[in-house]
């Protein structure tokens, strides 16, 4: 493929000649490729249309749980996240042993222990990996979804961005069930405070649980803002934004729809460290039967 440079931007199509943007530079390329009409329906490429149809269930599954975290990850994410969540659901998909060919899903995959090998540590922005910014050390509640933090000394646990002196945190919870693209996010109590050598006690708590089956959730949403004259202005360098999966267990369904974890119902659970900026950290996934 070509670059075009000059003072023309194209995008489109010109006779046999495809122009395009790709990050910052636009493309050029020559069109190609069999008749989609044949691909359609030729038997030659049945192979080609399962696994066409596998790729859209993949995609589909990425915008779920996408949209299910939106307004936790507005600022918390790279321009690539759309295929790398892609790729990691096609692998699970293959995790699918009970479909049949071209009909394989990341949503019945996932139900596999091995599927959460492959969510484990997905970092929604590759340019900021939570676990290298923030320390302090915090467990979460999977009966209640709290999450607490003993302990935390921001000046010392946090490396905050130039400029910052306050951060606020808050929690997510999410059941979504990539069968049916049915969800539910619940938003814990937000706290903000000032980054200092103060050391705090903190405890994100949840209303109530989301409704509904699936995969559960837990996320966690960390903000940093400058203060300016009495009044917190949030930072908007999208180099430091981040949501990573860190962890999840497999889950039950009850008869009234929640999720009990099967090895760790009631129990509390020290994770791995999360990280900087406005930043979303999803840090426990559980799966549920259907």
């Amino acid at each position: 493929m070509a670059k075009l440079k000059g003072i023309l931007k194209i995008k489109g199509t010109l006779d046999d000649l495809t122009f395009y943007k790709s990050g910052k530079d636009y493309l050029v390329r020559t069109k190609g490729g069999v008749d989609g009409d044949r691909i359609a329906n030729d038997p030659t490429f049945q192979r080609t249309r399962e696994n066409g149809s596998e790729f859209g269930r993949s995609a589909t599954a990425g915008k779920v749980l996408r949209t299910a975290v939106r307004n936790l990850m507005t600022n918390a994410k790279d321009r690539l996240v759309t295929s790398r969540l892609t790729k990691v659901m096609t692998q699970i998909k293959n995790l699918d042993t009970t479909s049949v060919r071209g009909q394989r899903s990341a949503g019945v995959g996932i139900m596999e222990d091995a599927g959460k090998g492959f969510l484990k540590g997905f970092n929604f922005n590759i340019k900021a990996i939570l676990s290298s910014i923030f320390f302090a050390q915090y467990a979460l509640n999977t009966e209640d979804g709290e999450v607490t933090i003993t302990g935390l000394n921001p000046i010392n646990d946090v490396v905050a961005p130039g400029g910052a002196t306050h951060m606020a945190m808050k929690a997510g919870w999410a059941n979504i069930n990539f069968e049916t693209g049915v969800f539910d996010t619940k938003i814990s109590d937000t706290e903000t405070f000032k980054i200092d050598a103060t050391v705090q006690d903190l405890r994100l708590q949840f209303d109530a649980p989301p409704e509904g089956d699936g995969c559960g959730f837990h996320l966690l949403h960390i903000e940093f803002y400058q203060e300016v004259n009495g009044d917190l202005y949030s930072l908007k360098n999208g180099s430091y934004n981040s949501l990573s999966l860190a962890k999840y267990d497999l889950s039950i369904l009850t008869e009234k729809g929640l999720s009990l974890f099967l090895q760790c119902s009631t129990m509390k659970l020290e994770l791995q460290p999360i990280s900087i900026l406005c930043q979303l950290h999803l840090f426990d996934f559980s799966s549920k039967s259907y």
